[in-house]
């Protein structure tokens, strides 16, 4: 009964594995991103400078700015830069026709000067983490595809784990160059290595959408009003509707120190002006998102926009919340310092390796059986072209994403549109080349390329951008510099990745047609 639970166990993990893999790749890939995604969109904004300010005198030029340009606004957004996004953010909302909703505008300030910078339109990092959890589908289905992919790859770890009743002793057993056998070895490394990390970040995907996925208990208790569990978690901040008299807006520089008092050791993150130049103005300052693990989406202070008087701080969340921002804090890690997000990159990196050496194996296994025939069935061809496509396709499509970002001009109006649309464009031809390919040819050249795209992303910033050099010099711009020695170091390692596929291929004559074939699937 116990060996037919495991083999059943076995049948799962391996079928989950496989139908949802891909998916779960790409999920993974693009999540692991995400967590540089601020320092990706620097890189994509080179007109950003990036330089040591204060953010009092950055909301200073802010409100400045905005009583110039949006003094109609019925709301202002001011997000103060800080070491990660290194702009000063300002955006405002007009009022709306009755029913609809006002338009926003968004605009980029230099942080010293207050001045408004013309960087060009990118989606930047943003676009990984958006992808990573909606698939670049309509709301909600690629929400709820992804969850899907969550929980079944939660069943996987879970069945994974039952399935290897050897699971400690198989992590520090590696057999290199020996074909399936090293490919096995190396699943269960990074399994067990990162095992931790994988649990943590699966179930967590499930919590943060557990008002989607997991409706029930709130549907008994709060019926079709959903609206309501979200005011009780998240109380709203006491906004007073315009009153219709002018009036003048208090300084926001002052309720910076006053705001800071109601956190100790906390940072300001975004700061909300409602009713500008109105006598029922209010400002809600809100807390930093990367001060502590555990995420209060409703740490905010409320002032009277008008004297400046203290209105209302937001009170501790339930247990509960307190409990769901715990989860979601560790996902997203955003608390995290440079070191400590370095290792979820790399934990990330484990997660997806993991998952693309399962379907690595379940392919070489059923290729060997078809070794002496030659002849390869369509199921398994389907599978192997779709391996290529997620693996080094997905790869080549990101770094076609950062060249596109370089080439199309800057004056383009549809230019970050077709950021996007050249990642999936080159990614669909990485599946077309992957069908008209033999397998082992596809996996080199599509690794090869990636490399060379990867490789001279350098290069290519230095020629791009007239001032790189002098940015990294002059003004310590180490993020764009540590961007580019980090695609640098990801090329060199697909390059040596396809120069090591290439290397059975010397001399394929002198073997046998079953250890060549046996070769060819390792």
């Amino acid at each position: 009964m116990r060996e037919g639970f495991r083999q059943s166990m076995s049948w799962l993990h391996t079928w989950v594995g496989l139908l949802f893999g891909w998916l779960l790749l790409a999920i993974f890939l693009t999540g692991t991103l995400a967590y540089f995604k601020d320092e990706i969109s620097h890189w994509m904004q080179p007109e950003v400078p990036s330089r040591p300010v204060s953010n009092e005198a950055s909301l200073t030029l802010a409100q400045h700015y905005l009583q110039q340009h949006a003094q109609r606004a019925s709301r202002w957004f001011i997000n103060l830069p800080d070491a990660r996004e290194p702009a000063l953010s300002v955006m405002w909302q007009l009022p709306g026709k009755p029913g609809e909703r006002g338009v926003f505008t968004q605009k980029l300030l230099d942080p010293a000067t207050g001045a408004e910078l013309q960087a060009r339109a990118t989606r930047g990092g943003e676009f990984f983490y958006r992808f990573h959890f909606q698939l670049q589908m309509p709301h909600p289905w690629g929400r709820w595809l992804a969850t899907a992919a969550a929980m079944l790859m939660f069943i996987a770890l879970v069945s994974g784990i039952i399935v290897h009743k050897k699971i400690f002793k198989d992590f520090f057993t590696f057999r290199p160059r020996k074909g399936q056998r090293s490919w096995l070895d190396g699943h269960n490394a990074v399994g067990v290595l990162v095992l931790p990390f994988h649990l943590m970040i699966t179930y967590s995907s499930l919590v943060i959408f557990m008002s989607m996925v997991m409706p029930a208990s709130i549907l008994a208790t709060y019926g079709e009003d959903t609206r309501a569990l979200f005011n009780e978690a998240f109380p709203a901040t006491s906004n007073a509707p315009a009153a219709g008299r002018p009036a003048q807006l208090v300084q926001l520089q002052p309720l910076l120190e006053q705001a800071r008092e109601q956190w100790p050791g906390g940072r300001v993150g975004r700061i909300t002006v409602n009713n500008p130049g109105d006598a029922n103005a209010s400002v809600n300052v809100m807390r930093h998102g990367g001060d502590a693990v555990v995420r209060d989406f409703g740490s905010a202070v409320s002032f009277d926009g008008v004297s400046g008087q203290l209105l209302q701080v937001a009170p501790p969340h339930s247990p509960t919340i307190a409990i769901r921002g715990a989860f979601y804090g560790l996902h997203m890690g955003l608390f995290a310092g440079p070191l400590l997000r370095w290792l979820y990159f790399i934990c990330g990196l484990a997660a997806t390796a993991m998952i693309g050496t399962g379907l690595v194996i379940w392919l070489g296994k059923r290729q060997l059986k078809h070794a002496k025939s030659g002849v390869m069935p369509f199921e398994l061809r389907l599978v192997e072209v779709l391996n290529i496509a997620s693996m080094s396709g997905l790869v080549l499509a990101v770094a076609a994403f950062f060249w596109a970002n370089r080439l199309l001009p800057v004056s383009f109006a549809a230019r970050a549109d077709w950021e996007v649309n050249c990642f999936f464009i080159v990614w669909g031809l990485s599946l077309l080349h992957a069908t008209l390919r033999r397998g082992r040819q596809a996996w080199i050249e599509q690794l090869g390329l990636a490399a060379l795209l990867l490789g001279s992303v350098p290069l290519l910033d230095a020629l791009t951008v007239p001032d790189a050099l002098d940015g990294f010099l002059m003004h310590g711009d180490w993020v764009r510099a540590g961007f580019d020695l980090t695609c640098l170091a990801a090329g060199l390692f697909l390059g040596w990745a396809a120069w090591k596929m290439a290397r059975p291929l010397a001399h394929p004559a002198a073997r046998p047609r079953r250890a060549a074939v046996e070769a060819e699937v390792a």
